[in-house]
């Protein structure tokens, strides 16, 4: 039976999503989530990597998360053998590597003894997963030779011997304990019968994520440690003089944004990739549009204006959106780039340009600033006579009104509408802001602040009042400040990079002005 099942193509694949940071899942296993009709995920793995299924795959939730009621592990298997039973291609999407302390094989027996075709995607263990991101390796040359990866308890939950304990600490290098933090005083305890009290030893919980917490001590007081800082499951306990290494190699908590949740305003497939460049800087984003982009209102004048755009000589995009609402226009006429004749094309920022690269097209000029102003002086200096600007429907009008008058003859097309979102995903937002698990707010564009506040209504000045408001450029500051708003940061790079950049400054400085207390404050009581 184990020969038909592995000759036959698969229809299960058991996938390690790794520790913690979307980022660490293998290519192989991106792709799978991609392809795949039905996914089973566990609690440990990160929510951001179900962005990436396709849109009707089936999601099943059948995470065990410790004190809460979970399904039992038979009904798992049984839900998993069920739908490959039925034709559909199963991607089984474990915490850390499928394969260590996962129950990934006996999940992979029970596909064998049905007849089922599987394989196993490996992934990064949360061991060496969590160890690497709270700043050091679980081998050195000259530290540590050899590790052992224990569990805290037997699989009928049962505590280990003392003497077990001991000849584990005695026996190797470097010792990691996964789920054992229920017993983490007499695990310590008893090690500390092979290994002296005085050995490093760290807890790292929600390891490799932006809520990581990291307790360093010595075995003999880092329970006590841990329990004081509140620390719990999921946890990996570490002990081993590699443990010393964290103040020299911590390279990941040590980030100005680290641990900060930032709300993500933008309409959810745009800010997949400003979530990304979030939680490259070990903050948080917490994706809640506050707009929702839509078609014209008018698509008429859209569809003329693809119908006839070799009649301009500059064609000119303002944003992302507009160069996605043309092309989807030029394919419902069964027309591609080819259209453009031999239009010139503007870009108003590298976001925008990349939107047309994506699609075989290289902008001929791209604005240095993203603003309008800056566009207009940039085209002029290329003696346009006919201008194509898409645009949303809610613009100013800087641009259109410098080139006309400079004697440019322009067309201005909205190419797409922004809209607040609805009632309950507005609610969303105000929930978000009240339970005071936001450090700061991210306005992307001057629509996010009119459609946040219009949600917030009469609330605004109450929950924006303890958040960081922050800006990705003059434009859009402008707008929140003439709707009452204090702005705390504007970027000077008008990108998210930049906005990123400005924010990390702002909390640097913040930071270096609580370590120095009050001006005229003695340094002693500082």
């Amino acid at each position: 039976m184990a020969d038909a099942v592995h000759k036959a193509p698969p229809r299960v694949w058991l996938v390690g999503a790794g520790p913690g940071d979307p980022g660490l899942i293998t290519c192989r296993g991106r792709e799978l989530l991609a392809d795949a009709e039905v996914v089973l995920y566990d609690a440990l793995a990160h929510p951001a990597l179900l962005r990436g299924c396709r849109s009707d795959a089936h999601l099943v939730d059948v995470g065990k998360r410790y004190g809460q009621q979970a399904p039992p592990q038979a009904e798992v298997t049984e839900r998993l053998l069920e739908f490959a039973r039925r034709g559909k291609s199963v991607v089984r999407l474990k915490g850390g590597d499928p394969f260590l302390f996962s129950r990934g094989a006996e999940e992979a027996e029970a596909l064998v003894r049905a007849g089922i075709p599987f394989e196993v995607v490996p992934g990064v263990s949360s061991p060496v997963g969590t160890a690497t991101y709270a700043g050091f390796p679980l081998t050195h040359r000259d530290l540590s030779s050899s590790v052992a990866f224990v569990t805290g308890s037997d699989r009928h939950g049962r505590a280990r011997t003392p003497d077990s304990w001991a000849k584990v600490a005695a026996g190797v290098d470097t010792v990691c304990v996964l789920m054992g933090m229920r017993h983490i005083a007499e695990i310590t305890q008893a090690m500390s019968l092979g290994r002296s009290g005085g050995t490093p030893a760290a807890v790292i919980q929600w390891g490799a994520r932006s809520s990581q917490r990291v307790v360093v001590a010595t075995l003999g007081t880092i329970a006590a440690e841990a329990a004081a800082a509140g620390l719990t499951n999921p946890a990996v306990v570490v002990v081993g003089e590699v443990v010393r290494l964290r103040d020299l190699l911590r390279w990941y908590d040590t980030k100005p944004l680290f641990g900060r949740r930032l709300l993500v305003l933008r309409p959810e497939h745009q800010a997949q990739s400003t979530a990304k460049a979030i939680r490259a800087r070990g903050a948080e984003p917490i994706v809640t549009p506050a707009i929702a982009i839509h078609p014209p209102p008018e698509p008429e004048r859209l569809k003329q204006a693809a119908g006839q755009l070799p009649k301009y000589d500059w064609v000119v995009f303002t944003s992302a959106n507009g160069v996605l609402q043309l092309f989807s226009e030029l394919s419902g006429q069964n027309l591609d780039a080819r259209a453009f004749g031999h239009a010139k094309l503007a870009a108003i920022g590298p976001k925008t340009a990349a939107a047309l690269s994506q699609r075989g097209l290289r902008a001929d000029h791209v604005a240095t600033a993203y603003v309008g102003e800056v566009l207009a002086e940039g085209l002029l200096a290329h003696s346009p006579k006919r201008v194509l600007l898409l645009r949303a429907l809610e613009a100013r009008d800087t641009l259109p009104d410098l080139l006309r008058g400079a004697g440019v003859n322009v067309d201005v097309v909205p190419a797409y509408q922004t809209t607040p979102v609805s009632e309950a995903e507005g609610a969303r937002l105000v929930a978000s802001l009240q339970s005071q698990q936001v450090d700061a707010v991210l306005f992307t564009a001057s629509s996010t602040v009119t459609s946040l506040l219009d949600v917030l209504g009469q609330v605004t000045t109450e929950v924006l009042a303890k958040v960081v408001v922050a800006s990705i450029g003059p434009v859009t500051s402008e707008t929140a400040r003439r709707r009452g708003l204090r702005v705390d940061v504007t970027a000077e790079q008008y990108t998210v990079d930049g906005l990123l950049d400005a924010l990390e400054r702002y909390y640097t400085v913040t930071a270096s002005a609580d370590r120095e207390g009050p001006p005229g404050l003695p340094a002693e009581n500082r």
